[in-house]
């Protein structure tokens, strides 16, 4: 009988599961061996770079029944970029540089290739499909133009600003001749927003006694959409100040995440008296439109009509304090382990 081959594998691994806000005690470097000979329809990664963000806490927490979250001692996973090593599945070859959904470890076996991309271009930074060539670039893609329906001259505003979606939103909205109005949580992100973002106006929501005078400020003659990504008591103020016919895009509700009781939304009876259209979405009912997506981004990137903000953190091994990073206000824009260079 054939000898298994194995190669040594250190990987991020749930020691606890979450309850309340994440901390770095919650998760775990190991080390152990995984076999490099896979499956038919499999494929065996060498991971380069891995994305944080709020999914990664999501499946942290204790599974009350069918769903994403990890079992205790299993590495964490998110998306991800790397390098193929060896394949099973036609559609990839030794070598190939892919994104999608991986584990929190220097090599992952990938046994359900569907969602998981071939790198076609190159020419611009691999990390860069964590984030605004990835997930976080869809959704901003999705979000405004699909869902808002934006049109020039709206009122735009985005909460989460200076977060890998937000900046995004924010610099699309520009481009078709939007007003824009971002929130965040420091005077940093507040400052990047306004001189490097393009960003109208923007203010620290944590400097704020009052949420619905900071939006009546901002927009005395009201909002034409609000690109929502924390949810609670700023949705519920942002409901109070829409204008008539105005949309409203559910990213996300960062602000609930940490909760152990989520906060109720007091004004929806304006959803009514104004004509308002509210909508949730998820970004892989949409990923049918990412040729679509990449035909409008890369341009944008290669001629520096768009900015994109990368916080990296180099090994593997500070991938806990990067995610603990993203929920404590630290990073700024995407969130990326460089887990190797190639």
């Amino acid at each position: 009988m054939a000898e298994t081959r194995t190669i040594e594998n250190n990987l991020i691994v749930l020691k606890e599961y979450l309850v309340g806000s994440p901390n770095e005690s919650h998760m775990e470097l190991k080390t152990s061996k995984i076999n490099i000979e896979v499956k038919d329809g499999a494929v065996l990664v060498k991971n380069l770079y891995l994305a944080c963000e709020p999914y990664n806490m999501i499946c942290m927490r204790k599974p009350i029944g069918p769903g994403i979250s990890r079992e205790l001692g299993s590495p964490l996973t998110g998306f991800g970029v790397g390098k193929v090593v060896e394949s099973k599945d036609e559609k990839f070859k030794k070598g190939d540089l892919v994104w999608g959904m991986t584990g929190w470890e220097e090599y992952s076996v990938i046994g359900n290739t569907q969602d998981l991309y071939k790198i076609e271009h190159t020419d611009v930074p691999l990390s860069y499909y964590t984030g605004i060539l990835g997930l976080p670039g869809m959704t901003a893609y999705v979000g405004f133009y699909q869902i808002c329906e934006p049109k020039k001259g709206d009122r735009i505003f985005i909460s989460s600003a200076a977060g890998a979606v937000g900046v995004l939103v924010g610099q699309f909205a520009k481009l078709i001749g939007c007003y824009v109005v971002g929130s965040a949580g420091s005077k940093e992100k507040v400052e990047l927003l306004k001189t490097k973002l393009g960003f109208d106006e923007a203010f620290n929501y944590k400097e704020e006694q009052d949420f619905n005078a900071a939006l009546k400020r901002h927009f005395p003659d009201g909002i034409d959409i609000y690109f929502d990504n924390v949810g609670g008591k700023m949705l519920d103020v942002a409901l109070l100040n829409m204008r008539h016919h105005g949309r409203v895009a559910s990213c996300g509700m960062i602000s609930q995440y940490t909760l152990q009781q989520a906060e109720g939304i007091h004004n929806l009876m304006t959803l009514i008296l104004k004509r308002l259209r509210l909508q949730g979405f998820v970004v892989s009912d949409h990923y049918h439109l990412y040729p679509e997506y990449l035909k409008l981004i890369l341009p944008l990137i290669k001629e520096d009509k768009i900015s994109y903000v990368e916080d990296i953190a180099e090994g593997l091994e500070s991938a806990p304090a990067a995610l603990v990073g993203i929920f404590s206000g630290r990073s700024i824009g995407k969130q990326v382990i460089a887990v190797a260079r190639e």
